[in-house]
């Protein structure tokens, strides 16, 4: 890409945070429209699971075309046609609130996906090129933690909005009026976010945003081919694909779990998950490398990450010290907080991964990104393979023990910290 002109990066960057929040904001949503719907819809795991895995398999699917969509009408335009999808999707949440056909909630899961990431592609390569190149990582740090605190606030406010008038429901045997009142709650929230972004998208086409332009640099035949030949490449993708599904399980299945507890602000759960990983971020950024290297880090999220699986399938659902511990105001099961302390462990995973794998790529550096993306699908399949171990059936202790899925998860991301990503051929 060439360089932005000199000029002021302040409501650059403003625009972009404002950007990079909404995605957050809308990407952890899920973590509470997963259990609500199971709630209203009367899904089983498994079932609710198809909701996050719609919106991640929009994500991976649409990738591709999205970065020819944006080659052809440029990064603003781009952005402008992203927030025009998400809009739709929020529209498209009306009837199917109306209507209560699942089918229509994971079709606006998947448009909601797919405006995600084209939105997403093109606001990205802002982050870097705004401001000096020396204080990218700053910049990056900053975009993160907009990122993840959005996924803290989306939980309370879909809670405040949507179930703040549905106190009692929990464990109940829902009638019909019980249950259209509960999916027409979706309408007026989903509207407003809906106008919200659309009104956003409009703006974002008028303001002095810098076009960027892509060198004509472009991809050799077999590139991809010789970037795969690196271990240390293809092994960082499969990391980030099991991270990644780890991470989604994390954040967006620990809403249904507390359902089958009978926990009553079930869907503001997400937001512990994302609290525990805004501190994981915070304390990254302190630590890493000033203390702490990108490798030793990495190697002590994924045992703690194992410990803490190990943890939740053989823990006590009926025990609070971990509440009684700290004082806490909501008195949680012991099990449920150690699946928000998982927040924690994945904090730094992402970043860590990045940098060991595109060690020693030299040219195939951009190629190698490109492929690193990729690993974004796990989001899709983590959910899935919660809900399928689950056994479909709706009970608090099978839905505990299906979080042994992650284990493999763990090991993995702790092989290739201690010795995947020093591979330097497969021989």
């Amino acid at each position: 890409m060439s360089e932005m002109n000199k000029q002021s990066s302040v409501v650059p960057m403003a625009i972009v945070a404002t950007l990079f929040f909404i995605l957050g904001f809308a990407t952890w949503l899920n973590g509470s429209l997963m259990p609500f719907l199971q709630q209203v819809l009367q899904l089983s795991p498994f079932q609710a699971s198809l909701i996050i895995f719609s919106f991640y398999i929009a994500v991976t699917f649409t990738a591709l075309p999205s970065a020819m969509i944006i080659r052809k009408v440029g990064y603003k335009n781009g952005m402008a046609l992203g927030m025009a999808t998400m809009m739709v999707a929020g529209l498209l949440f009306i009837p199917a609130a109306k209507t209560q056909v699942f089918a229509l909630f994971l079709f606006a899961q998947l448009v909601m996906g797919a405006g995600q990431t084209l939105l997403q592609t093109a606001v990205n390569p802002y982050v870097v090129r705004i401001g000096p190149e020396e204080s990218a990582a700053a910049r990056v740090s900053i975009m993160g933690i907009l990122n993840k605190g959005a996924g803290v606030v989306a939980p309370i406010v879909f809670t405040a909005l949507i179930l703040s008038d549905f106190k009692g429901f929990v464990g109940k045997e829902l009638s019909q009026t019980d249950i259209d009142a509960m999916a027409n709650g979706l309408i007026y929230p989903y509207l407003g976010m809906a106008l919200f972004i659309g009104i956003l998208g409009f703006a974002v086409t008028k303001m002095p945003l810098p076009e960027l332009i892509d060198d004509a640099d472009e991809q050799k035949p077999g590139q991809v081919k010789e970037a795969l030949a690196h271990p240390s490449l293809a092994l960082g993708i499969v990391a980030l694909f099991v991270y990644v599904a780890v991470e989604v399980i994390a954040g967006d299945t620990i809403g249904s779990f507390a359902l089958s507890l009978g926990v009553e602000k079930y869907s503001v759960m997400t937001s512990y998950t994302m609290g525990c990983m805004v501190l994981g971020y915070f304390l990254g950024i302190l630590l890493i490398p000033r203390v702490l290297s990108q490798q030793t880090a990495l190697t002590i999220s994924a045992i703690l990450g194992c410990v803490l699986t190990l943890a939740i399938v053989t823990g006590s659902n009926e025990s609070v010290f971990i509440s009684t511990l700290f004082g806490l105001k909501s008195v949680l099961p012991d099990t449920l907080l150690l699946i928000a302390v998982l927040g924690f462990a994945n904090a730094i995973v992402w970043p860590a991964v990045w940098p060991l794998a595109l060690s020693g790529l030299g040219k195939l550096t951009s190629v190698g990104s490109g492929l690193l993306v990729m690993g974004i699908a796990g989001g899709a399949f983590g959910p899935l393979f919660w809900g399928l171990a689950s056994g479909g059936v709706k009970s608090a202790e099978a839905q505990q023990m299906a979080y042994i899925v992650m284990l493999p998860c763990y090991l993995f991301i702790l092989f290739y910290a201690v010795k995947g990503h020093k591979m330097k051929s497969w021989k």
